[in-house]
């Protein structure tokens, strides 16, 4: 409810309203042209919000991009979010269940390729910037972890006997997932030298996942 003794909910509802709505802009933007190419006026210009009150909210440019990426990264947790929680994930073993898991990076890479494209170049704007870790702890806590729910992929192939249980799999995800993380970004980067060969990039990302399963794989 609104409340009538003065405007100020309303006036910080409304604000609230525009700096989502700038946000939301810049994300288009930023999807399209990447960090680099997109200025403060282009977003205030598109999203209708003056330049002057981007700049007093979000500081710089930088502020901004990781308002951006910790709004998508918010975007894709809605869209994953019930998958693994559904009845018939659940009933898989858990072995499948790693499988279906470590599939997601393939599904960021086919259907998502401009995110990871613009994941990247925040990474080196981060880098470059020197953006301290305190202004990116909402960012951090927006970035879909799937480690509890791996996690807990891997603790039931224990119990069911389809994975193995002498691994340090912490170790394991954290190698598996940065693996598969920079090879998404360079298929999307592009061919480089002659002998690259990106045309089976899916595969390739695919047969990550096999060898990753078949050393989880217990046999008897």
């Amino acid at each position: 409810m609104v409340n009538e003794k003065s405007g100020e909910f309303s006036s910080k509802t409304l604000k609230n309203k525009r700096i989502r709505s700038a946000v939301s802009v810049g994300a288009e933007l930023f999807l399209k042209n990447g960090i680099e190419n997109v200025k403060m006026t282009d977003i205030a210009d598109e999203s209708g919000v003056g330049v002057a009150t981007l700049y007093r909210y979000f500081g710089t440019k930088t502020g901004i991009a990781v308002a951006v990426m910790t709004y998508l990264w918010e975007e894709l947790r809605v869209l994953f979010g019930g998958v693994f929680d559904s009845g018939p994930f659940l009933k898989q073993s858990g072995l499948k269940q790693l499988k279906d898991l470590m599939r997601m990076f393939v599904v960021l890479y086919s259907a998502h390729k401009d995110f990871v494209r613009l994941l990247g170049e925040f990474d080196r704007m981060v880098i470059r910037e020197e953006v301290p870790r305190e202004e990116l702890a909402d960012y951090e806590r927006s970035v879909i972890d799937f480690f509890p729910v791996i996690e807990g992929a891997y603790r039931r192939g224990v119990e069911d006997g389809s994975v193995r249980e002498d691994i340090d799999f912490r170790t394991f995800y954290l190698s598996y997932a940065h693996a598969m993380t920079e090879l998404c970004k360079k298929f999307i980067g592009g061919e480089i030298l002659p002998s690259d060969d990106f045309s089976c990039a899916e595969r390739e990302l695919e047969m990550l996942i096999e060898t990753a399963v078949y050393y989880l794989e217990k046999r008897r």
